[in-house]
């Protein structure tokens, strides 16, 4: 009997930030630096991106304009390597 694999959940990662020219998001999911995601800017300066993750526990920081940042939206934290904290996004299975 194989394991099944849980279907993918779609999460929104935000930021109001209406004086940014760029905003990312990278995580374990994007192998950090090496393939971070870049968010859209909508009126108002929020910047958005959805992404569809398998159920799990994901560690991330956002780039404004190339500077690491906290998600102010994201509550649950991790210490990590550099001195600082990494926000944690946990995707729930259906």
């Amino acid at each position: 009997m194989s394991a099944q694999r849980m279907p993918k959940q779609k999460v929104t990662f935000s930021l109001i930030a209406p004086e940014a020219q760029s905003v990312q998001v990278a995580g374990d999911f994007t192998d950090w630096e090496q393939e971070p995601l870049d968010l859209k800017k909508f009126k108002g300066g929020v910047w958005k991106r959805t992404v569809s993750l398998e159920p799990g526990e994901y560690e991330y920081r956002l780039l404004v304009d190339g500077k690491w940042q906290d998600d102010p939206n994201c509550l649950l934290r991790q210490p990590n390597g550099f001195g600082s904290q990494n926000c944690v996004c946990v995707v729930n299975g259906a």
